[in-house]
């Protein structure tokens, strides 16, 4: 069974790190398009700046699932690898138990939060400002199964950071 969910999670965090990386992308481009047009063309774009915010607060969201499942959380790291490995493990899954915790009531306010701004629009546009605001339940989605995935391998001692721990 942890296999199976082993490769759920490696599917779904390659697919939040994909989206992340576009919506990275898409940021980029809009704030390259929002300069050029502002001092290059004196006609500054209304739009481009809330998708290039917007874009940004996706990449953020999707991309922390990745940081998870590749290991980025140095402070963790730093401390687990300078305790007995026991200990160091146990420090480990307590600490990603508590952003487990984290993530899941940011989804549940996340989710409630997308509902009530439903009818709001986006400044200089006519889209629904809970398009953004989901990104924190559906990124914290994606999070929360790469902080699962991470305390399983963790407790196989399959998780990198395990490895250079002490006996």
């Amino acid at each position: 069974m942890t296999r199976i969910f082993l490769r759920l999670e490696n599917i779904t965090t390659g697919i939040a790190l994909r989206a992340a990386i576009a919506f990275l992308a898409i940021a980029a481009g809009l704030a390259l398009y929002q300069v050029v047009t502002r001092f290059v063309f004196d006609a500054p774009s209304t739009w481009s700046e809330v998708i290039t915010r917007s874009a940004m607060v996706w990449s953020v969201f999707l991309g922390v699932a990745a940081a998870f499942r590749h290991g980025a959380m140095i402070s963790v790291d730093v401390i687990m690898n300078n305790l007995p490995r026991r200990l160091g493990l146990g420090f480990f899954l307590v600490a990603h138990g508590a952003s487990l915790v984290f993530f899941a009531i940011l989804a549940w306010q996340g989710w409630l939060m997308t509902g009530r701004v439903m009818s709001q629009n986006l400044a200089a546009l006519e889209i629904s400002i809970a398009w953004v605001y989901a990104a924190l339940p559906t990124g914290s989605a994606f999070i929360m199964i790469s902080i699962v995935a991470a305390m399983i391998r963790g407790a196989r001692g399959d998780w990198p950071a395990t490895a250079g721990a002490d006996a």
